[in-house]
């Protein structure tokens, strides 16, 4: 398929036809790679990060572990240095 690019703003966009997008499964968010000096255009089939919440809650379950800041530090200490 031949397209042509778009002017937004400073940069440059495409189209792509919601055919395309519903064969390859894209809904909002893309993964863009360059691979041998071709754009590559895949499906997330995941957001980065999703479910980091839950992990650190089981494993601090299995292994708690104080925390490396105080949670009731207040930097407006007069004593108070950065190091």
């Amino acid at each position: 398929m031949i397209s042509r690019l778009i002017t937004i703003g400073n940069s440059k966009g495409i189209r792509l036809p919601k055919a395309l997008l519903e064969q390859c499964g894209i809904k909002d968010d893309i993964d863009l790679q360059i691979e041998n000096n071709e754009i590559r255009i895949k499906a997330m089939q995941s957001k980065p990060r999703e479910g980091w919440g839950e992990s650190f809650r089981k494993a601090y379950k299995k292994n708690p572990a104080p925390l490396l800041i105080d949670d009731n530090l207040d930097l407006e200490m007069e004593d108070w240095e950065w190091d």
